[in-house]
């Protein structure tokens, strides 16, 4: 994904604050632990919860979407529809990526 369009689809997650988007791609990163009180996880759920899944593994690859999409996470979710696909994806990418080790 070309960087304008990511930079776009970040922005508009946090449309409501005044973060910039290079804040949220270093939470993002790990490079910083929060962006205003949003934290990786937060920013993960948000992105989870508003973009399609093909979006989802523009935006983060699916190694990172493996190591944050935990029972946790998901219990999050809003709605059960998303719990129920994501408990999908999460069965799914521990069987396709191999653990690290």
């Amino acid at each position: 994904m070309e960087t304008p369009e990511r930079n776009k689809l970040l922005g508009q997650l946090l449309w409501d604050y005044n973060i910039p988007v290079s804040e949220v791609e270093a939470v993002l990163n790990g490079e910083k632990e929060f962006s205003a009180h949003y934290n990786r996880e937060m920013i993960f759920l948000k992105i989870i919860e508003s973009y399609p899944w093909f979006t989802v593994i523009q935006l983060i690859n699916p190694g990172e979407i493996k190591y944050l999409l935990t029972s946790h996470t998901i219990n999050k979710l809003r709605s059960a529809s998303l719990r129920q696909k994501y408990e999908f994806v999460q069965k799914r990418l521990q069987q396709i990526i191999p653990a690290a080790g």
